[in-house]
């Protein structure tokens, strides 16, 4: 694999200005119809019993009919393989997923994405039951795509299952269960069905390389830490043109935006998932003239 550590991707965004004041002036109405209630953005789980599979993405996004209308679905919890490398993004995600599980051979790390999507086909050929709170999984994508959970017929966690036979991996957005279990129970549960695939040697564990596994997470520890050394050293207009997304940004990331300091960006995190920037207003010590001030810093879930 090419060594391009360090490599900072500016992903340069064009911003229609009409559009941007029509959503700031949206913004200021929602503040007023809310009468600044925060309790009002506070959403409950959905649940809908007889869902359908429509379209599988990979193995932790697919498109899914709750019987009412098609929504696309971005599983809490865990990541799975990419299965394809058609840009530079792409590219450097399969790289630190290898470097996760210690493989050394892209094609394979891609072909088990491919596996985990396969899997994913399988679970859900029956009807299956969808929890969601309509949380926007924001990103680059212009379509809108939302956080969900999926039990299958037999009342199984996907997410769990994926882990479980090695196809994808603890890691991103995470909240309270249905159930009631909590976030950091969820995520220790899914840690320990990992280490039981690792040690077990099913899907990709199969392949991992356990001479690797420290040395190339020690690298990929070393190049997110240049990141964001880089990140930090940024002039803060430039990061209006890398636009954060509001569920994944860490810390030092959201320091770098004008008006956030450490202690508000720990309000941030402990505060997520969002749906959209509005939901921000739940966190104490932001309100409407604040959403308006740093709006241009993230992706927006209609964007």
């Amino acid at each position: 694999m090419p060594n391009v550590g360090g490599l900072l991707l500016t992903e340069l965004l064009k911003k229609d200005m009409m559009k941007y004041f029509l959503r700031t002036i949206q913004t200021v109405v929602t503040m007023i119809m809310l009468g600044g209630s925060h309790q009002s953005l506070a959403k409950e789980f959905q649940t809908f019993p007889h869902a359908n599979l429509v379209q599988v993405n990979d193995g932790d996004s697919f498109y899914v009919n709750t019987g009412q209308e098609d929504i696309h679905i971005r599983l809490y919890f865990v990541d799975c393989p990419e299965t394809k490398m058609g840009s530079t993004s792409d590219a450097q995600r399969v790289r630190e997923q290898m470097r996760y599980f210690g493989l050394v051979d892209v094609k394979e790390m891609v072909w088990f994405g491919n596996e985990a999507r396969e899997f994913i086909k399988k679970e859900l050929s029956s009807e299956f039951t969808v929890h969601t709170v309509f949380a926007g999984a924001m990103g680059r994508s212009k379509k809108r795509r939302v956080y969900g959970i999926i039990e299958t017929k037999n009342g199984d966690d996907l997410g769990s299952l994926l882990v479980k036979n090695g196809l994808c991996r603890p890691h991103g957005v995470g909240r309270k269960l249905p159930n009631g279990v909590s976030r950091d129970e969820m995520f220790e549960k899914l840690r320990d069905l990992k280490d039981e695939a690792m040690l077990r040697r099913v899907g990709v564990w199969a392949k991992s390389d356990p001479n690797k596994i420290a040395e190339f997470r020690e690298t990929q520890r070393n190049e997110n830490a240049e990141l964001k050394k880089l990140q930090n050293e940024l002039n803060y207009k430039i990061t209006v043109q890398n636009k954060l997304d509001l569920n994944t940004a860490t810390s030092q990331q959201l320091e770098s935006i004008k008006g956030i300091g450490p202690a508000l960006a720990h309000k941030i995190i402990n505060a997520r998932p969002y749906k959209n920037i509005e939901d921000l207003l739940k966190v104490k010590g932001i309100g409407p003239k604040s959403i308006i001030k740093i709006r241009p810093y993230f992706f927006d879930s209609d964007e």
